[in-house]
């Protein structure tokens, strides 16, 4: 067992179980005494106490939520910052991850991706109101609750755009598949980058894809910098045009085409959600250039291999140099032979140039390194001048991880960037960390003392290992580390007998998941039927509480199945009538060749007129008349229950026109 499941903190929260541990910090489920709630506490891990950067990155975190209050974000209820311990208290969300219902789910219908993206949106809006911005919007910082509200989470990279003006450098923040351009490229991030990321969101929900995806996180990062994704609708034809538009708007390259706002993005959604037919008809200027970025992609010394890093540091905000030099329109021939060694030469010695134009680097005395901690050296802002090369050497009488020695010796006087050679204690003779699975808890511990190797006893919820066997430990078996090195030992609670996930029973048929069900220690709930689902008679569409979620063994799931008919479904169009037109205007819709509407109209009062169609099966022209002449085509599918506009005509005064016409008519070629 760790060290604070089963205690209790400041005499009010108990500590129930460790679930889940990430980069800085270690999560448990907590009882508060005090106000009776279940609570989640974030705690700051012991190796980062004396890591001035990630309580920087601890303390943003809990600032950035605790002046958030909206019904879309986590709640912070507490926080305490001694010098022996460090955390947040915060709301307990029992949900999944979007990222896992993503995963689960085979498809997600377009209705339902634009649910979770206005909650994102007004959580975002919220967040950039109060100064603060998110960057790291992913799906797995967006929870998923039973009721299918979201909650955003994370904020351990926030910052306050108002207070704070730095940007990055070479290492951008944020998973690399939903980082903005300009993430990527280490300028300055404001809320428009959080923008970005819920266009790529938004995309992957209706396409099932992510619009950049290769084989390393760099390349990621270059498509984000300079590729186009492909259209949504070519990967699911289904989607709305609209749609389309707002997503592939919020995903621009170029900040300032994108959507300024999350409340200008969600007006759009909103307009979208009332007349899913609508065109926004976005033009963007389009550089016939080829764009290239240097920014924040590094090669490594030696080789053209790029490398990636998702670390972070900050810097000031680097001058650039506007200056372009004009080039010459003398013979094309010459000019072209000169561009193409000019090239060359470019691409060889543009890096070097860059480095001697710019400001040159300042002479600094060497500090001694020697006897620190090599983490906290490297970790330390003070030294992000200089560039280390580490060596090992073993000395038993020196902890692992301590400086033994460096290259120039301290004092010495040397530029900034230079490079600094240390020699890093690897704490004596190197040992194999065993296998220890399904070993007990004491056997797992008397193995690691026999090989001189501390250890931290964490207990993990897996029904498939005894309660009080080893599950796994980190770093795994086999792994070659030094004596004194501390292991992480995972011990099964085993199911713990509370709670279960609900079974992936989406798709499979009532029987099927009647069966599976029953398998996990559930029992069916209330099962009802839904018309038109496009799946055949009793195939499973939906569950409550959803699939992956953790519910008490025993509890009921109850299902939505297809009753395999066809609904009539209900179609709303909205004409948007010629501006500027004071009279009367005589309205025709027809339904193919049926006549379904004729009203008199005036846009003098109101230039739009919703009109309603009905039908069960099929798709159907739509063609609208103003005045006799044909003005607007749809095509309706009743099956989807969707439509789009095919043909717009400008509006003609023709009033006698609407007297001899009996039909649609056909625009003369």
């Amino acid at each position: 067992m760790d060290k604070y499941t089963g205690k209790r903190l400041d005499g009010r929260y108990e500590i129930h179980e460790l679930i889940g541990s990430g980069g800085m910090a270690l999560v448990y489920r907590a009882y508060d005494e005090i106000d009776d709630r279940t609570v989640a506490i974030k705690i700051l891990k012991d190796e980062f106490l004396g890591n001035e950067e990630f309580i920087r990155r601890f303390k943003n975190e809990s600032k950035a939520i605790a002046v958030l209050s909206h019904p879309n974000i986590v709640k912070v209820y507490d926080v305490s910052f001694g010098d022996r311990i460090q955390y947040i208290v915060e709301e307990y969300i029992d949900g999944i991850t979007l990222k896992e219902y993503l995963d689960q789910q085979k498809e997600v219908k377009w209705k339902e991706a634009i649910h979770f993206t206005i909650q994102i949106l007004r959580a975002l809006q919220h967040a950039h109101e109060k100064g603060i911005v998110h960057r790291d919007i992913k799906p797995q910082n967006i929870m998923l609750l039973q009721d299918g509200t979201i909650k955003v989470t994370d904020f351990g990279i926030a910052r306050f755009s108002r207070s704070e003006t730095r940007t990055m450098t070479d290492k951008a923040i944020g998973s690399v598949h939903y980082i903005a351009p300009e993430q990527a490229r280490g300028d300055l991030t404001d809320e428009k980058a959080d923008i970005y990321s819920v266009g790529v969101m938004l995309y992957e929900m209706i396409t099932g894809q992510l619009p950049f995806e290769a084989d390393s996180a760099v390349s990621v990062a270059i498509m984000q910098l300079q590729a186009d994704p492909k259209p949504p609708k070519e990967i699911n034809p289904n989607i709305p045009d609209g749609l389309e538009e707002i997503t592939l708007k919020a995903m621009q390259k170029n900040p300032v085409q994108r959507y300024q706002s999350a409340a200008e993005m969600l007006r759009d959604i909103e307009e979208f959600r009332r007349n899913p037919s609508i065109r926004f008809q976005y033009k963007y200027f389009i550089d016939e250039k080829p764009t290239k970025y240097i920014d924040a992609i590094n090669t490594v010394k030696g080789t053209e291999q790029p490398v990636y890093n998702d670390n972070y540091e900050y810097e000031e905000e680097p001058v650039r140099n506007p200056k372009k030099k004009k080039k010459s329109t003398a013979s094309l021939v010459i000019t072209g032979i000169a561009a193409a060694f000019l090239i060359v030469a470019v691409g060889f010695g543009l890096a070097a140039l860059l480095h001697s134009c710019s400001s040159g680097p300042q002479d600094v005395p060497l500090p001694n390194f020697v006897g620190h901690n090599y983490d906290d050296v490297k970790n330390n802002p003070a030294y992000k001048n200089f560039k280390f090369i580490t060596e090992t050497k073993n000395d038993s009488s020196q902890k692992a991880g301590t400086i033994l020695g460096q290259n120039p010796k301290a004092g010495t006087v040397v530029k900034s960037n230079s490079d600094v050679t240390l020699t890093i204690n690897a704490g004596g003779k190197m040992v194999t960390i065993p296998d220890l699975t399904n070993k007990t808890q004491d056997e797992a511990v008397s193995n690691l003392q026999q090989l001189n190797l501390t250890y931290d006893v964490l207990p993990v919820e897996d029904a498939n290992v005894t309660k009080g066997y080893v599950q796994n430990t980190d770093p795994p078996a086999g792994t070659q580390v030094a004596e004194g090195s501390k292991v992480s030992v995972y011990v099964s609670t085993g199911s713990g007998g509370e709670k279960v996930a609900v079974p992936a029973i989406i798709d499979e048929t009532l029987d099927a998941a009647k069966k599976d069900i029953a398998a996990a220690g559930l029992t069916v709930g209330k099962i009802t039927t839904k018309d038109d689902t496009g799946k055949p008679k009793d195939t499973v569409i939906e569950t409550t509480p959803l699939p992956g979620v953790q519910v008490a063994k025993g509890s009921s799931v109850s299902i939505v199945v297809s009753s395999g008919n066809k609904s009539e479904k209900s179609i709303d169009i909205f004409v948007h009538l010629p501006k500027n037109v004071t009279h009367d205007i005589n309205l025709k819709a027809y339904l193919g060749n049926e006549l379904q509407t004729e009203k008199t109209v005036n846009p003098s009062y109101n230039d739009v007129c919703q009109l309603t169609f009905t039908g069960t099966s099929g798709k159907k022209q739509l063609t609208i008349q103003l005045d006799g002449n044909k003005y607007q085509v749809y095509t309706l599918d009743f099956d989807a229950g969707t439509f789009k506009q095919d043909e717009s005509y400008p509006y003609t005064e023709n009033s006698s026109a609407s007297e001899s016409v009996s039909g649609p008519i056909t625009p003369a070629d």
